[in-house]
């Protein structure tokens, strides 16, 4: 999902399961600190993502 990082859509999920939010992803791969290009995708990735999760 994003170039710049080299981050994968199947990094950024298991993330996401870990608990993470957008920005401890950026935090954590990279992701969005290049071109940006990926902010739009990754973070719609994430919302829904999350959408899906049960509450814990």
């Amino acid at each position: 999902m994003c170039t710049c990082s080299g981050t994968t859509r199947g990094k950024i999920y298991d993330l996401v399961m870990q608990g993470k939010d957008f920005e401890a992803i950026s935090q954590w791969t990279g992701v969005n600190t290049g071109c940006s290009g990926c902010e739009w995708d990754i973070s719609e990735f994430v919302k829904a993502l999350q959408q899906q999760m049960p509450n814990k």
